[in-house]
């Protein structure tokens, strides 16, 4: 018989179908189910938690892999991928939807031989293995994509996997505390950096463009290699208030913590938040309010603002209805850093699914620039990095069209004893290298401290 970890290559044909079964289990931690599979899944398992906590996603296994290494329609690829294998779903009314979770990578026109060589340009994943926290109830799917006439007996496998891997899940004991050493740090091109963002404000002054955003890494070096669970539980703890993704691909961990959700679509409704200009938090509660308060008031930081708000609103109301947007942005506050922030909300019209809004918004002015075109070549040109999946799409979608997808910043590639970091910032007239640069250290800090390290800059 066919191992389960191989299921997942199948070719579509008439005689394929896609069968879901869900079962309800106790509670389940879901880093512990995430790490139940690591002894034969380890390269093959994805964790989501959406910022308010309401959803807790972890997936083990591949049922079935979309991924592509378009440049362009990458998007629609997946999405009519992820159509035909719906049109083959067969479930239950108890069953809940098979989920596809993944991501794309920030531009496909700026790849570079780097880190990143194993991600694709849009790779997604149906999990042999679902758990699913929400509304109080813990539910465990299997997920099995097949035209093989064995498919009985495969799924039979399958529930027996399943019991195993909820069993380890709820009985074994884990220990999630770091002990890892950073050996060393590497800052990757600082001088490049300094030297893009005063080369970007000069093409800014000529009025090439408002704004682009130049970003930065850092290389991490370990005693040992990075454990997948150790840091996701760590960066879980770290950013309570944020989105909290990890995606293996091959030996690679893609994880972070990120406060900017791109696109939610929820029965019927689409929702979307403009997060760009930032400060840093105050060391008391008054000194927090101040800064709180001159972020509010400071003019790059509302324009900066105001070119996300622009652009997604825009949008909204080329796909949406009756939508939605506050006249000022509010302040959205987390551990280490204060962000303007403006919610907005559509009525979904009928043609269009999540990926028609990824495609649409990405990237949006506060990881791209504006105009966006412009912005792009301005980053090839001076950035001189792959920036990979960081500053991109992730999220996941299910079978009824639901979904959620967030800007993956705040975010880290591990590969082993390696770690890379990712920052950047908004550039406009007015901006100082230096400044910029500062700022990035901060938005550093909470992947950078989820890894053992300190922030010495």
């Amino acid at each position: 018989m066919t191992d389960v970890r191989d299921m997942q290559r199948v070719i579509i044909s008439p005689s394929t179908r896609f069968f879901t079964e869900t079962v309800e289990v106790g509670r389940i931690s879901p880093l512990s189910f995430f790490e139940a599979g690591a002894s034969q899944y380890k390269d093959k398992r994805f964790y989501w938690q959406n910022a308010d906590k309401t959803l807790t996603l972890v997936g083990i296994g591949h049922a079935y892999i979309l991924a592509n290494g378009k440049t362009d329609g990458r998007f629609e690829d997946i999405s009519d991928q992820w159509k035909q294998l719906c049109s083959i779903l067969i479930k239950e009314e108890k069953d809940i939807d098979p989920v596809l979770f993944g991501g794309f990578s920030f531009d496909e026109d700026n790849r570079k031989v780097s880190e990143w060589d194993g991600f694709p340009s849009g790779y997604f994943v149906v999990p042999s293995f679902q758990l699913k926290i929400e509304e109080g109830k813990t539910l465990v799917s299997i997920n099995m994509i097949t035209n093989r006439k064995e498919a009985a007996a495969d799924f039979e496998r399958l529930r027996e996997e399943r019991d195993k891997l909820i069993h380890i899940a709820q009985v074994e004991e884990f220990d999630f505390a770091n002990q890892n050493q950073i050996i060393a740090t590497t800052e990757r091109g600082k001088k490049q950096y300094l030297k893009a963002v005063e080369n970007a404000t000069d093409s800014i002054r000529k009025g090439k463009a408002d704004k682009v955003v130049i970003a930065r890494a850092i290389e991490l070096q370990f005693e040992h290699d990075v454990n997948s669970v150790k840091a996701l539980h760590a960066i879980t703890n770290e950013q309570q208030e944020s989105y909290q993704f990890g995606l293996q691909i091959g030996d690679s961990l893609f994880f972070g913590a990120t406060p900017e959700r791109l696109i939610e679509i929820k029965n019927g409704k689409a929702y979307s938040a403009c997060v760009a200009g930032s400060i840093r938090r105050g060391k008391s509660a008054q000194e927090d309010r101040a800064l709180g308060e001159e972020l509010l008031g400071d003019r790059k930081n509302r324009e900066e603002h105001q070119h996300v708000v622009s652009m997604i609103s825009n949008i909204f109301h080329k796909y949406c209805s009756e939508v939605l947007i506050p006249k000022a942005p509010k302040l959205m506050k987390i551990r280490d850093i204060q962000h303007l922030y403006t919610s907005v909300e559509g009525t979904l019209g009928k043609e269009n699914d999540i990926f028609s809004f990824v495609q649409a918004l990405h990237p949006t002015p506060a990881l791209g620039g504006v105009p966006t075109d412009v912005a792009l070549e301005i980053i090839r040109q001076e950035e001189g990095m792959d920036r990979g999946y960081y500053a991109g799409p992730i999220g996941w979608t299910d079978a009824s069209g639901n979904g959620e997808f967030a800007v993956a910043i705040r975010s880290a590639l591990l590969m082993s004893d390696r770690a890379y970091l990712y920052a950047g910032g908004g550039i406009v007239a007015d901006s100082v290298p230096e400044l910029e640069y500062d700022e990035t250290w901060v938005k550093f800090r909470p992947v950078l401290r989820a890894l053992g390290g300190k922030l010495n800059g």
